[in-house]
């Protein structure tokens, strides 16, 4: 009686329900629910289908770049299309595009162009591209011993410039990866010798020059050997320093004997106007004051352009010792009046 009553009951009220209520009974449990067509509703389903999805970097071309960066990256992976900023080793990346699985930048130079990996993180915030090593001008515009006599001024520091725009902790990232910097050109060499020994100087091999007049053109021409060029019979220091040419270590002999062999060595003389011509590696002579006689020499450890179009140029030094000295508070602040003029590599 009873199950007579049930199968009564249920055709009673598939005849109320319809066709609806037959096709339920009839699917199974596991069966998926039926697509739905509203527009809307399906938006938003894939917008909370797409943010429920994290973002992955599944590999990264190519995994080895030089110390003074400049080349183009590629990082491959998923979720990727909300990806805004990239930093590697801590230094934001300049030129970043992104796609659902594809991100591209510009690598940095790394910080004191030194080897080994480093981590790149990917934001979903644009950053600003700043001095990569973020470092201080060193002497806050002092003078002392610029190129001159006496004992150097080791006042340049590795601590962030007051103001500078802070880089995001990698523990924010959408996605992060690695990759590896190594000393493959010559001017990773020339610059990966800078760093190593404006601070330190190489008194073994090349001694110091600051008790004759200063060490800025005994350390620019240590960097250029360092890059591959070899010492001649015009150009030369021997026994740690106790012998050598004026064009070695004297400015005012070296400018004219790199412009005179400037086919030779693959160099071009051009003006404080010609800065966009200027590379990381490149040699500057300053004039202090404007009597066509060079003061001082220093090498050229970054070029960047600033959101309002200028072009920064840092360059490491003896006398004063510093890896990342700005030339503007060289020629404004610290030498007013002053000049500056470069010798640049054609390649």
């Amino acid at each position: 009686m009873t199950a007579s009553f049930t199968r009564r009951s249920l055709l009673s009220l598939a005849g109320v329900a319809g066709v609806g209520l037959a096709a339920a009974a009839c699917s199974k449990a596991s069966d998926p629910p039926e697509p739905t067509h509203s527009a809307g509703a399906g938006s938003a389903s894939a917008s909370a289908s797409a943010a429920a999805t994290p973002a992955r970097a599944a590999s990264l071309e190519p995994a080895q770049v030089p110390l003074a960066g400049g080349v183009t990256v590629t990082v491959t992976g998923t979720a990727l299309a909300a990806v805004r900023g990239v930093t590697v080793g801590g230094i934001a990346a300049r030129d970043v595009r992104a796609s659902a699985t594809k991100v591209t930048f510009t690598a940095p130079h790394q910080a004191m162009y030194t080897a080994g990996s480093a981590d790149v993180a990917l934001f979903d915030s644009e950053l600003t591209p700043t001095a990569s090593a973020n470092q201080s001008s060193d002497g806050n515009g002092s003078a002392a011993n610029d190129g001159q006599s006496g004992a150097t001024q080791d006042s340049a520091s590795a601590a962030p410039t007051a103001g500078a725009p802070s880089v995001p902790s990698a523990a924010d990232a959408l996605a992060t990866t690695s990759l590896a910097y190594a000393a493959v050109t010559d001017v990773d060499r020339q610059l990966a010798y800078a760093m190593r020994y404006w601070k330190d100087y190489n008194l073994t091999e090349y001694g110091t020059m600051n008790p004759i007049g200063g060490d800025c053109a005994n350390y620019v021409s240590q960097t250029l050997i360092a890059r591959g060029w070899q010492q001649r019979d015009d150009w030369y220091s021997r026994s740690g320093g106790a012998a050598h040419s004026a064009t070695w270590t004297y400015c005012p002999a070296m400018d004219p004997w790199l412009a005179s062999n400037a086919a030779t060595f693959g160099l071009t003389r051009r003006s404080l106007d010609e800065r966009d011509k200027v590379r990381a590696g490149d040699i500057v002579f300053f004039d202090w004051n404007h009597n066509d006689s060079p003061d001082h020499t220093t090498i050229v450890s970054e070029v960047f352009t600033e959101p309002d179009g200028t072009i920064r140029i840092k360059s490491a030094s003896h006398n004063q010792d510093g890896p990342y000295r700005d030339l503007d508070e060289m020629i404004t602040v610290q030498h007013p009046g002053g000049t500056a003029w470069f010798h640049t590599f054609d390649a």
